[in-house]
């Protein structure tokens, strides 16, 4: 299979999206999140703000622009899981990956600390975090056979994205995925 190269067209407007996250990210570092409008990332990108509204619908899509491949990242971690490994199990990996964080990366580490100290960004974040759950849960109903709309994979797919939400530590996601594995009564009596 070929993948067609992008078009000059294509080119451009993928790049004036780059330059506009990097420059939003960029001055949130810098600025804090709520010191900087929307105004100051145009100009720093060198966009009116139409064009700015062309690519993120507001400010805090900005900050989220590599969101993209987590709703893949989900879906495969139940369709392509080897043989053997639970649905849960796999998720639960998924949620450990997601919070490694290379100690060496500062950047890293201040982009989550302005997520972490602006509220804005938080319920954000929760919201487009949640907004995989219908993919998730069609995935896990394909898997286990039931029909699409089952409540049983509508639930496990709400309850297995505020599991990997739920920690700020690997030991968070396990509690979380060990009452989901085993019920809150099991996790108690331990």
């Amino acid at each position: 299979m070929t993948v067609e190269p992008l078009g000059r067209r294509e080119r451009k407007k993928a790049a004036t999206r780059q330059a506009l996250a990097d420059a939003a990210l960029r001055l949130f570092l810098e600025h804090g999140y709520d010191q900087v409008g929307i105004r100051d990332i145009a100009e720093a990108a060198d966009v009116s703000t139409t064009t700015l509204f062309k690519h993120f619908s507001g400010k805090e899509a900005l900050v989220f622009d590599l969101d993209e491949g987590q709703e893949e990242d989900l879906v495969a971690a139940v369709r392509d899981r080897p043989e053997g490994r639970t649905i849960l199990r796999s998720l639960r990996e998924l949620a450990h990956r997601y919070q490694e964080l290379d100690p060496s990366d500062a950047e890293g580490a201040r982009f989550r600390e302005l997520i972490d100290g602006t509220r804005a960004l938080r319920e954000y974040a929760e919201r487009m975090w949640l907004r995989h759950r219908t993919a998730l849960a069609r995935a896990i109903a394909e898997d286990t056979g039931a029909p699409e709309g089952d409540p049983a994979s509508e639930a496990l797919a709400a309850f297995a994205l505020q599991a990997i939400r739920v920690g700020d530590s690997p030991e968070g996601v396990d509690i979380a995925f060990d009452i989901l594995e085993r019920g809150w009564d099991a996790t108690r009596s331990q």
